[in-house]
């Protein structure tokens, strides 16, 4: 699967969406497929606001558990309850329905510091 152009990625092979000061965050598809078949999806940090590489939730995938990073400062909005019910969306959508949280951007200078498509792409080749 190719690495959509128009959003943004940090090291840890999650992906930002940015819409004005909301940023929909999930995880990559290469870190789906590292991970396996997703079993959970935990976010308990809704309405807390935290920093740039806090952790912000896990994922649970058959073979491991994997602690989420935030990629940008932010309020959590909101979490994709889709994701209770159906965690392997992140399986089979990972840029689309599988997405985790919406955040509300508090520092939109740090968006500087995620990776562009390209270079993301080079890293996970």
């Amino acid at each position: 699967m190719s690495v959509p152009q128009n959003l943004k990625y940090t090291k840890d092979h999650e992906w930002v969406s940015v819409d004005g000061d909301i940023a929909t965050i999930g995880i990559t598809n290469f870190a789906q497929g590292e991970l396996g078949d997703i079993v959970y999806v935990e976010i308990e940090t809704i309405g807390e606001t935290l920093a740039q590489e806090e952790v912000f939730g896990s994922i649970e995938a058959v073979k491991t558990v994997s602690d989420l990073f935030m990629p940008l400062s932010g309020e959590i909005l909101e979490f994709n309850e889709a994701l209770e019910s159906n965690p392997e969306l992140v399986n089979s959508d990972p840029y689309g329905e599988g997405w985790m949280i919406k955040v509300k951007i508090s520092d939109s200078s740090e968006l500087g510091g995620l990776l562009s498509a390209e270079v993301y792409s080079n890293m996970t080749e």
